[in-house]
């Protein structure tokens, strides 16, 4: 659990076309494929195990699963951590998780203000800005400000609610099911998922 606290990178998920961290990735493995540490292959292999396989995209069919099975969201608001090891999720960064519902008149927001616990085995690598101090600090203090920041304007009805992750419990957000997404799969829901909603930075996507 590393105290990165030195990454100020609080602009960074705005705009640039590669996100900080592909950009870093990038430049460590030109770094060690140069000095002939690393096969090329091998590394494609890891990188794309933790952004894609066991990425995101995890976290987003346990939200998908919970959107189309009420009995599996059940499961998942009592024992989130026996739930998603039932999809077969689990692992170091992942042994306690709690799952956070959002609903019309409640927004969660997850923090962790110590270091950058995160829940590695359903979100992957976490973003650079969740590890920077802007985030972690101002996270707590003006929640809302700080979803300003990444586009969300919450209503003022709305309570939002950040949970500050530790080393026992990581959280994941289940966002809203987006309107008429009725008739979707659950692969397609999948689809909708993005790693920020399940933060609590962002929403679902709205049906294509």
């Amino acid at each position: 659990m590393a105290h990165d606290g030195h990454h100020h990178h609080d602009d960074d998920h705005a705009g640039s076309e590669l996100s900080p961290i592909a950009l870093r990735v990038k430049a460590l493995e030109s770094l060690l494929i140069e000095k002939g540490y690393v096969d090329p292959k091998a590394l494609d292999v890891l990188i794309e195990t933790y952004e894609t396989r066991i990425g995101p995209r995890n976290g987003a069919r346990v939200v998908a699963r919970a959107w189309m099975d009420p009995a599996f969201a059940d499961w998942l608001t009592r024992d989130a951590t026996a739930a998603i090891a039932s999809m077969g999720y689990q692992g170091r960064q992942g042994e306690h998780m709690v799952a956070l519902f959002n609903t019309p008149g409640i927004h969660n927001m997850v923090v962790c203000t110590l270091c950058s616990c995160y829940p590695w085995p359903v979100l992957g690598l976490p973003p650079v800005w969740y590890k920077s101090m802007p985030y972690r600090s101002r996270a707590v203090i003006e929640p809302r400000e700080v979803l300003k920041d990444f586009g969300l304007d919450m209503p003022e009805d709305r309570e939002v609610r950040v949970w500050d992750s530790t080393a026992e419990i990581r959280y994941l957000v289940i966002p809203e099911r987006p309107a008429g997404t009725e008739d979707l799969t659950e692969e397609q829901l999948a689809d909708l998922v993005t790693r920020d909603s399940m933060i609590g930075t962002g929403l679902a996507k709205p049906h294509p």
